[in-house]
């Protein structure tokens, strides 16, 4: 069966990314088309919009997007692309997982947990900017709803029910901030009581940071509000090695957008050295989503059988293989 996705190639580093991606992808055979669109800076040098018409189009037509890193240029237009894209699909739920693989630069070699982030409301979306007149005070609104409160922590626990996980943490800041957090823990364990089969426990996110850092096995899922989820899901790609081994899922009721979590890295663009495997593990939750939970399995097998062996590993990862050489020596594996 064939099913056509969205692709956007992204910027910087993010062509050569997805260039590799798609190679170990084909080599799944799972019988995927690619309409490949346009956002970010190169839509903008080339069309004049950060996210064209068409763009927006494909992505509702498939329900289902693969995109690499963006650049939002300076000075106009959105604050953020990746923000805009979530408000305009309505992909509240933002799961990153950070899993140990082998070979990697990271101090721990036993992780296996999930961040759950809402994604489409709080202070990270910046609502309500405002400069004074005389440029001295700077003010934000922030807004939590029970209604974005509920569906985030309710897919949180379908999800560690789903996954066969025990624990699901909420992480909050009700403490000082009694209305906005205060109402997302409040719901948050009106949802829990409706899970009697997972063990929940909260947490302040200063001190759940705190925990990451010195006992991360403790964790599981765990689910949290914009701002925080940012913070909490970038501290816990650094606990299995970085930002290269972080993929992230975007997901709504009509539509879903999959990706790498890290930057365009402009830095090294074109030069043939980028790690694809965030991108690959996003993949990897595409597949999941699609209900081709085997392929998924599949492509992170492959993954973890390249990274064991030391085959074409970027830089990055301590090897001196370039992006198609290490896309190649997955896809090999992933081939079977």
């Amino acid at each position: 069966m064939t099913q056509t996705i969205a692709v956007i190639r992204g910027d910087g580093i993010g062509p050569e990314i997805m260039d590799a991606t798609l190679q170990v992808l084909d080599a799944l055979k799972l019988g995927l088309q690619y309409e490949f669109v346009e956002a970010g800076l190169g839509a903008y040098e080339k069309q004049g919009e950060l996210l064209p018409a068409a763009t927006l189009d494909a992505i509702h037509r498939h329900r289902i997007a693969l995109k690499s890193p963006l650049t939002t240029p300076v000075g106009g237009g959105f604050s953020s692309i990746n923000v805009e894209l979530r408000k305009r699909f309505d992909l509240y739920a933002n799961v990153r997982p950070a899993i140990s693989f082998p070979n990697t630069r990271s101090r721990y070699t036993d992780i296996d947990l999930i961040t759950v982030r809402e994604n489409t409301e709080g202070a990270y979306i910046g609502e309500g900017q405002q400069l004074s007149a005389d440029g001295e005070t700077a003010t934000l609104t922030q807004k939590i709803t029970r209604r974005g409160s509920e569906r985030i922590v309710r897919y949180a626990f379908d999800l560690a029910r789903r996954l066969g996980r025990k624990k699901v943490t909420v992480v909050h800041k009700a403490n000082i901030l009694k209305t906005t957090s205060g109402l997302f823990l409040k719901v948050a364990r009106e949802v829990a009581q409706q899970y009697p089969d997972i063990e929940c426990n909260e947490a302040i996110v200063d001190a759940c940071c705190m925990k990451l850092v010195m006992d991360p096995q403790q964790f599981d899922v765990i689910v949290t509000t914009n701002l925080f989820g940012d913070i909490i899901s970038d501290l816990c790609a650094g606990l299995v090695g970085g930002l290269g081994l972080a993929p992230g899922a975007n997901i709504g009721t009509e539509a879903a957008i999959f990706e790498a979590v890290h930057g365009s890295a402009p830095d090294i663009a074109g030069k043939g050295i980028a790690n694809p495997c965030a991108l690959l593990l996003a993949a990897g939750q595409m597949l999941d989503h699609m209900g081709r939970c085997d392929e998924a399995r599949r492509l992170r097998q492959a993954i973890v059988d390249t990274l064991q062996a030391r085959d074409g590993l970027t830089p990055d990862l301590g090897g001196s293989g370039t992006t198609q050489d290490f896309a190649r020596a997955i896809a090999a594996r992933a081939a079977g």
